[in-house]
């Protein structure tokens, strides 16, 4: 059992649950670690991320139910910080003024400057991914792909961020129907990714959201990109994604084997404020 989870969201963003009920949950089930990580504001019109001016709430309640229940659970205090250029950037300051406990670094809409420059790939909805396809990059999947992939890249270098998530979601909507992921082209993009997390010591989770929500066959990252972590000996940590109490947990058997056969022995967990490696049981 892991009893550890990172990467979480309730319904001061986009999730299902209050914190309080993830808490809970948490505890219930005999968990000892949980991190609240709902998505940080974004500057314009959205659906997933929390309000306008409602992140001092956010922060006030998780701060408060750590002392409520100190003595059941570690609970940390996080935020899955878009990177968009020109309109989310400098995650340092919102660590420093927030008093984060760690964050979590991400691409879900690719292009920059303006809210209607952007592509949503990831959701519920595959016609939104299609939609957008056609709009910003003509069909081009290919272009596309690399948009994806170089905003990643550009997050690595230039922000400051402990976990990168789900860094290959690019392939969600995608599902083997614009391109493969054993196309050379395909590989050598991740692999360049993979390169500058090593360099820049980030951890990279392997989610399991996709899974037990129906929306990928495989992990985030997919079993071949867990094999090429291995090789350069990228920190892993384990995580659901969880929008609603009943998700803290899901298919973490499935991320455990995979990391297993991948030839990982140890997987990162957060304790009092420091990053250790955990043997993988």
């Amino acid at each position: 059992m892991i009893g550890h989870n990172l990467h979480t969201h309730s319904l001061c963003s986009d999730g299902k649950s209050t914190i309080e009920q993830m808490v809970k949950a948490a505890i219930d089930q005999g968990m000892h670690t949980l991190g609240m990580s709902d998505h940080a504001e974004v500057p314009f019109e959205n659906h997933f991320a929390i309000k306008a001016g409602k992140t001092t709430e956010y922060l006030a309640e998780v701060k408060r139910l750590q002392q409520v229940y100190a003595q059941q659970i570690q609970l940390y205090l996080s935020l899955e910080i878009d990177f968009i250029p020109g309109l989310m950037e400098d995650f340092q300051s919102r660590i420093a003024s927030y008093g984060l406990d760690y964050t979590i670094g991400a691409v879900h809409l690719v292009g920059k400057d303006k809210s209607e420059n952007l592509w949503f790939i990831d959701g519920p909805k595959r016609e939104i991914y299609d939609d957008g396809l056609k709009q910003f990059f003509g069909g081009d999947i290919r272009a596309a792909v690399k948009a994806f992939y170089t905003q990643t890249n550009q997050m690595i270098q230039q922000e400051s961020f402990d976990i990168i998530g789900h860094f290959d979601k690019i392939k969600m909507h995608n599902s083997d129907r614009y391109f493969m992921e054993s196309e050379k082209w395909y590989k050598d993009l991740v692999l360049e990714t993979l390169q500058l997390i090593k360099e820049k010591g980030v951890i990279a989770e392997v989610n399991t959201r996709g899974i037990y929500k129906k929306r990928s066959k495989s992990l985030f990252p997919s079993n071949w990109i867990l094999e090429e972590m291995k090789q350069l000996e990228i920190p892993a940590i384990i995580s659901s994604d969880a929008h609603h109490a009943s998700e803290l947990q899901l298919h973490f058997d499935t991320a455990i084997t995979a990391l297993k056969n991948a030839g990982y022995r140890e997987v990162m967990q957060f304790s009092q404020g420091q990053w250790t490696a955990k043997e993988l049981v």
